[in-house]
């Protein structure tokens, strides 16, 4: 057998985690043709489908699972090999928002040390207001946040991420009574837009939890305190959708916007990759 296209292997990953080709495509800087050509071509070589395609997934088959372990081994042990010589080490520090943050995180966490595994990546998770500040000061070199309110730095749109109403499996609104709420407080911006789409509704609410973070009002939201307004990508699992259960108004969709103070290539690319991963 031919040695195999490491290239090739590190879009099959890419693939495999993002559930995409176009968003692998995304993150190698390339196509999504491009991307499918190295895909079966690897999987001719090997004699295996690694992937099941469909128009609107992508998925490991039996046999991917199977080579995926063997397959990122293959791809840290060539980096290593290529970084072999290279004294330099660089810092990524990054920002994101606490709401923002759910389950994926160690997946994209991997995906930027299979990217530059010489890289030493800081990360904080806080408000908006705050991870700006640090940026502002220099502590940190990038950051993921809701789009400010009246906030006239230069950011760069991310992705738009959509937020809902989430509670436990077994959650009985008690009748008569109102809506019971887990939030992040009267600073969130989050906050502020589900309570005034109560108001526009009609629905009475009542504040029973405050914590920050998506994973302390998911934990909220699980225990079966209160419904909690989570971003759906960060909503735990043991919670359902609560929209159409309970009649509540739809969540506007907020922006996420990225912003960086980076200008040497390597750094840059790392935020690239992460960035592009995130959505």
């Amino acid at each position: 057998m031919k040695a195999i296209d490491v290239d090739a292997v590190r879009a099959f990953l890419l693939a495999a985690d993002l559930k995409s080709f176009t968003q692998a495509a995304n993150v190698l800087g390339t196509t999504q043709s491009a991307v499918s050509l190295k895909l079966r071509r690897l999987e001719d070589q090997l004699g295996r489908r690694l992937l099941e395609r469909t128009p609107r997934h992508v998925r490991l088959s039996a046999e991917g699972l199977a080579f995926q372990g063997a397959a990122r081994e293959l791809v840290s042990s060539h980096d290593r090999a290529a970084a072999a010589f290279t004294t330099e080490q660089r810092r990524l520090a990054i920002g994101i928002n606490q709401l923002l943050v759910g389950g994926e995180l160690p997946t994209l966490l991997r995906q930027m040390r299979d990217h530059d595994p010489g890289l030493l990546v800081e990360m904080r998770i806080a408000g908006t207001k705050e991870l700006l500040q640090s940026l502002e000061q220099g502590h940190l070199d990038a950051a993921l946040v809701l789009r400010p309110e009246g906030n006239e730095k230069r950011g760069k749109l991310a992705f738009t991420e959509t937020f809902s109403w989430f509670g436990a499996h077994d959650w009985k609104q008690p009748a008569g009574q109102p809506l019971l709420l887990a939030t992040q407080g009267e600073a969130c911006s989050i906050r502020t837009e589900a309570v005034r789409a109560l108001d526009r509704a009609g629905i009475e609410w009542r504040e029973v939890f405050v914590g920050k973070g998506a994973a302390i009002l998911g934990a909220a939201a699980v225990a079966g305190l209160a419904v909690a307004v989570l971003a759906c990508r960060a909503a735990p699992s043991g919670v359902v959708d609560m929209t159409g259960v309970l009649s509540l108004p739809r969540i506007r969709s907020q922006e996420v916007m990225l912003y960086s103070n980076l200008t040497d290539r390597r750094t840059r690319e790392a935020l690239r990759v992460f960035s592009l991963a995130f959505h």
